[in-house]
Parts: C-alpha cells; sequence; structure tokens
C-alpha cells in the first residue's frame, strides 16, 4: 500500500507545480496579489484558511484524542477553530475600527517597542513549531523516528513544498490551497463513507464515549474556551489572511472557513471515536483502524495527513518570509529575501524536528498558553479601545511565558510544582490551571493600567 500512496503523493507534488505561478513582483510574493494587483477571491480565501488551519497535526491530533478521550477529546480540538469567529473580530477591529495594516504596527503604537517585539518572537516560534510539527507527521506516515523511509520522507516532502513555494510565495500558497483543499475534503467525505458502512459503527454510542464530565477530553473543552480568545492573533497564517481582501470578502472568508474547519476536524475525530470505542486490549490506534477498516482505507487516512501537511507548510514558509521582511523589516523587500527566509525557516524547523518532542498536542498546548499575553490585549485595547500603561504588557507577557514554560516541565515530566500544591494530577487539568491563572494575572493588570480617557471641556 505504500506504493499507492508514493504515486499519490507524487501526483500531488505534480500538481502542485503546476498550479503555482513564478511570480516576480513583491507585492505577489509577500501580499498574494495576482498579475494584476487585484486581492484573492472569497473562495480562494476560504479554502486557503480551511486547508491552512486543518493540517496534519490537527488531523492526527483530533483522531488522537477521540481516541483516548471518547467525543469530548475531539469536540475539545474542534473547539479551537471557533478562533476564526475571534480572529475574524480581532481582524475587523484592527483594520477597519483601529485603521493599521498590520498586527505589528498596532502593537508598537500601543506598547512601543516591546509590543512588536514579543509579538515577532511568539510567531515566530510558533511558525517553525508549524513546521516540525507537520513534518513530523509526514515522517510518521512513513517509518519509525530514525528509520530510513522516516527521514528520508521528511527531507523530500519538505524540499519539494520549498521548491513551489519560492517559486511564487504567498500567491503560490493561496492558488495550491484551493486544489489541495478540494482534494483533502474529497478524501475526508470518502473516508467517512467507508468508515460509516463498516460493520460495528454506531453513531449514537459513538456520542455516548465521554460520560464523565470530568475525564480530559471535557476539562480540555474548557481549556479550548480560554485559548481562543488569543489563539487566532499569534496564529500569523490566519492573520495574514485577513489582511489581503475588502470588509466583506474577510469577514465571511474567516465565517465560512470557521463551519468548514470544523466538520473537518470533527468528521477526522470520529475516526479516533470509533477506534477507541471497539478497540482491543493494548491496540494502538492505527492497529485498530486498520483492522476495522482496512489497509485501502487507511491509504486514504495517509494522504488526508500529508495534503494537510503540504498546505501548511507552503503557507507556514510564506508567513515566515512576510514577517521577517515585511514585519521585522531584516532585509529588503525583494523576491530574493523573501526566498532565502524560506529556506532559513525549514532548516530551523528540521532542527527542532530531530531535537524536539514527538508529542503534538503538546506544541498546541505550549503555544496557545504563550499566545495568552495576547488575551487582555484584544480584550481592553483592540475592543474596549483602552489606554494601557506599558508595564501591564510586561506582566501579561511574563506571566503567559512562565506558564507556557511550567506547562511543557510538567507534561514532560521534567517537574512536579503543580500536584502537590493544588492536588491536581492530569496535564489537561493542570493546562487549565495555568491557562486560567495567565489570563487572570494578564486581565488583572491591564484592568488596574487602564489611562483615564480625556475628555473636551466646554469653555
Amino acid at each position: 500500500m505504500n506504493e499507492i500512496l508514493i504515486v499519490g503523493l507524487g501526483l500531488l507534488i505534480v500538481a502542485s507545480f503546476l498550479f503555482s505561478p513564478r511570480v516576480r513582483s513583491a507585492d505577489e510574493f509577500f501580499r498574494g496579489t495576482d498579475e494584476n494587483g487585484d486581492a484573492p477571491q472569497l473562495a480562494t480565501l476560504i479554502l486557503s484558511q480551511v486547508t491552512t488551519w486543518v493540517f496534519a497535526r490537527s488531523l492526527l491530533n483530533a483522531a488522537i484524542l477521540g481516541f483516548y478521550y471518547g467525543i469530548a477529546g475531539t469536540l475539545a480540538y474542534a473547539a479551537y477553530y471557533l478562533s476564526f469567529l475571534t480572529g475574524a473580530w480581532i481582524v475587523d477591529s484592527i483594520r477597519f475600527r483601529h485603521g493599521y495594516t498590520s498586527v505589528q504596527d498596532f502593537l508598537h503604537s500601543k506598547f512601543g517597542g516591546q509590543g512588536s517585539f514579543a509579538y515577532n518572537a511568539v510567531v515566530a516560534v510558533r511558525l517553525l513549531s508549524e513546521v516540525f510539527a507537520n513534518l513530523l507527521v509526514v515522517g510518521i506516515v512513513f517509518g519509525v523516528n530514525g528509520t530510513v523511509p522516516y527521514t528520508l520522507a521528511i527531507l523530500l516532502i519538505s524540499l519539494l513544498t520549498l521548491g513551489y513555494s519560492v517559486r511564487g510565495g504567498l500567491r503560490a500558497s493561496l492558488k495550491t490551497d484551493v486544489m489541495q483543499t478540494a482534494v483533502l475534503i474529497a478524501v475526508l467525505v470518502l473516508l467517512l463513507m467507508q468508515v460509516v458502512g463498516t460493520s460495528g459503527f454506531d453513531f449514537p454510542a459513538l456520542l455516548a464515549t465521554s460520560p464523565d464530565m470530568t475525564s480530559p477530553g471535557w476539562i480540555l473543552l474548557a481549556v479550548a474556551f480560554l485559548q481562543i480568545w488569543s489563539y487566532p492573533l499569534h496564529d500569523p497564517v490566519m492573520m495574514d489572511r485577513g489582511f489581503l481582501a475588502d470588509r466583506t470578502t474577510t469577514r465571511r472568508s474567516f465565517l465560512h472557513a470557521c463551519w468548514i474547519s470544523i466538520a473537518c476536524i470533527v468528521a477526522f475525530g470520529l475516526l479516533g471515536v470509533f477506534a477507541g470505542d471497539v478497540k482491543t486490549e493494548g491496540e494502538d490506534m492505527v492497529h485498530a483502524l486498520t483492522r476495522l477498516i482496512g489497509a485501502n482505507s487507511m491509504v486514504l487516512f495517509n494522504i488526508a495527513l500529508i495534503i494537510s501537511a503540504i498546505s501548511t507548510l507552503d503557507s507556514t514558509f510564506s508567513s515566515a518570509s512576510k514577517l521577517t521582511i515585511i514585519d521585522m523589516k531584516m532585509a529588503a523587500v525583494t523576491v530574493r529575501n523573501g526566498q532565502i527566509s524560506m529556506v532559513i525557516f525549514l532548516f530551523g524547523g528540521l532542527v527542532f524536528l530531530f531535537l524536539g518532542s514527538e508529542d503534538l498536542f503538546s506544541a498546541v498546548a505550549v503555544s496557545g498558553t504563550a499566545s495568552m499575553f495576547l488575551a487582555p490585549v484584544v480584550f481592553f485595547t483592540i475592543w474596549l479601545d483602552r489606554d494601557v500603561a506599558p508595564w501591564a504588557f510586561r506582566v501579561a507577557f511574563y506571566s503567559a511565558m512562565s506558564g507556557a514554560v511550567l506547562y511543557f516541565l510538567e507534561a514532560g515530566g521534567y517537574a512536579n510544582v503543580i500536584e502537590p500544591i493544588f492536588g491536581v494530577t492530569h496535564k489537561y487539568a493542570k493546562l487549565l490551571l495555568i491557562s486560567a491563572s495567565v489570563m487572570g494575572i494578564g486581565c488583572v493588570a491591564f484592568f488596574m493600567a487602564q489611562k483615564p480617557k480625556p475628555y473636551a471641556v466646554e469653555i
């Protein structure tokens, strides 16, 4: 079956190169305009948003969480996709209410250099983690960590995706996203149809797989509801696509991307829920699914993972080039410099991969916790339009970074600080406690640091 997978992957790469234009202007490369200077259309934006958020790590996470924690695990991960709604509100406020052309410009105007610097640092780490996590999934599909097929698959996919990304930058990413999303949705529909027709598939039974309301899946759902207020703001791929088109097109693209993405995540997550519901003793998700739906269907499963990995990688490369060249102004705004930054981020992601953790959800949790310094920024500065003393931003930032580091150490077994004090044992319960604390500290600091609004005095 690996032969079928390799053939399908080869066709996808060829199609991506064919769909990818070679651009020459900086606007095409960094801002995704066409040769006439026009912004992307609604359908392109919708499909691009979907495929860049329904990425390989997301699909695998949704299935794994469903496998271990039942329907609650899948719903918890799907809840993160409500970020499209909060993200739409954030983008609309920054662009059309406050009148800024980028998140960095807004933060710099409100909090000075510390605002844009802190944001850029978190975003850069986020982009590196996207390269690492999606290539990790590619490697897992083809082999065990450290084997030749594992390493070769990662290197080939990364280089081939980089190959068409450097040709067309953001414009190439947008055009290939349309094709890749269409294929991904078709594969997901076929896969779900085969699973539904499998003996033993009982949808009502799957909905009852998380009866205990104190289970980790429901706790993770509470974490998601805390993190979705800040999560979209620190995702450069989503934010970049929020600054391309007019107001109506942008709003509609976020709205439709939300429900389509949630549907894809829930559909894929149900595969994991199904496997977890009928697994045998000691059976992992992959072996359970293979036994239940057969090797042919597992080829579709793996194809879906690889499509989503490739589509996310090209978007990550384009956002990395915009971050370094446009937003951070680290070099002249040229296509060549954008291409160089893509290569650097690929190398950095590979370093993360071969030195880093294999816990895919930890990357989401750590990233989501780190982003929570932006929650009070969203509430007080973006939406309520309050002027806040800069010290509050520092308090929110350092508390979020401390929370992210603490969760990483706790989840990895390097520290055990929370359990002796609070009696909390499961890592998701610890994550909920950390997330609530970080948000509380940041919001209290911003509330206390509000400056009085100037008012007009009649003479």
